[in-house]
């Protein structure tokens, strides 16, 4: 029989809708709760990416670690059965601690609980912590037809990181000064696998879809970018606000973004995003320099990846280890039709940053002069 008990979270007053805190106040299937983290050094060396998911209703917990060093990328995934205890963040071998919230959190990943562990396995042990404010993104809605597909609210966050990440049985200090995490929490509905898209989806299909999403840490104030546009170039999502702390957070306009691919691909090398100051309208810079990039389509689970998506049930205490190497494009033909994450340099009247530049761009873009899914820059 289901035991519709109360859980833990219950005693609190922390409810929104009449029912417990096991259940979500909707039925979609699609129901999603993650956050994700960057975690990445000045220099390009390193990008490590980690993620935690929960789908309440399709009852999975997942999570992830992938880390590009040089054109490998080692990636470990977890899946199990959500439990009722939603203040415990593990899955496997992976676990985020909340220490203090919006303030401080702890990633780590042991690597002798992975099964098969190898001197060369991934493991790390680092803590976040926020150098500014949180900051809300607008509210992000998608339709298909008369289908609401999409609806999140989502925040995002910059701070310091420090301690160590161990790789092919090297350990790689993490430090403040040198290295640079960024954050996001969303939560709402957002596909995930397994649902046959019917009329909507055959009646309405994708034309294009360009997107880019700049969360960057100055060292005394925090900028987010965030694009969204249709084939057409309409925009769907648009937001760039500069957070400072103690300040009022400062929108900087409609942003518009020079892109520079490299040629016969849609893979971004460069790019000059212009802002407005409202005080005086006068224009404002982010110039973007990519330092490495990792797709989420390889080892991360973001659409479309073809070994493991989030939210998928692959049983319970499901573990994976992966090496994939990257030198070769044409090994991992659907990562150019995916979200890629860029570690960058940023740079802004006159100071430097540094941040995440993601980036995807598929199908027909007329702004951008893409015709097509096979459309490349020249």
């Amino acid at each position: 029989m289901p035991d519709d008990r109360p859980v833990a979270l219950d005693e609190y007053p922390v409810h929104q809708v009449p029912l417990s805190m096991k259940h979500v106040a909707t039925g979609d299937r699609n129901a999603y709760d993650r956050c994700i983290f960057h975690v990445f050094d000045h220099r390009g060396r390193a990008l490590l990416i980690v993620g935690l998911g929960v789908y309440p209703n399709a009852g999975v917990i997942d999570a992830y670690a992938t880390l590009r060093d040089g054109d490998r990328l080692h990636a470990v995934r977890a899946s199990d059965a959500l439990g009722d205890d939603r203040m415990n963040l593990s899955v496997g071998p992976l676990r985020i601690t909340v220490e203090e919230p919006l303030r401080r959190l702890r990633l780590q990943l042991e690597t002798d609980a992975l099964p098969g562990s190898r001197a060369d396995s991934l493991s790390y042990d680092i803590t976040w912590t926020a150098d500014f404010p949180a900051l809300w993104e607008p509210h992000h809605v998608q339709r298909r037809g008369g289908r609401l597909t999409l609806e999140g609210r989502r925040f995002v966050q910059a701070g310091g990181v420090e301690g160590v990440i161990r790789v092919d049985g090297e350990d790689i200090p993490v430090g403040a000064g040198e290295w640079t995490g960024t954050r996001d929490r969303s939560w709402g509905v957002r596909p995930i696998p397994g649902e046959e898209g019917g009329r909507l989806a055959d009646e309405n299909p994708t034309e294009g879809f360009h997107w880019l999403w700049c969360p960057v840490r100055f060292e005394d104030r925090f900028l987010m970018v965030v694009i969204q546009e249709d084939a057409d170039g309409h925009r769907t999502l648009n937001d760039a606000t500069l957070v400072r702390d103690g300040h009022r957070d400062l929108q900087l306009g409609w942003p518009q973004a020079d892109i520079t691919y490299r040629p016969g691909t849609r893979h971004p090398t460069s790019a000059v995003i212009h802002l407005t100051h409202p005080a005086d309208r006068k224009p404002m810079e982010l110039g973007v320099e990519v330092l490495t990039s990792s797709p989420l389509a390889v080892g991360a689970g973001y659409p479309p990846a073809d070994d493991w998506q989030h939210g998928t049930w692959r049983g319970r205490g499901w573990t994976d280890r992966r090496v994939y190497d990257l030198s070769d494009p044409a090994a991992h033909p659907l990562a150019g039709y995916g979200v890629i994450d860029h570690a960058a340099r940023f740079t802004l009247n006159g100071r430097t940053g540094h941040g995440i530049f993601e980036h995807g761009s598929f199908g027909r873009h007329d702004p951008s002069g893409f015709t097509g899914f096979d459309s490349v820059a020249r």
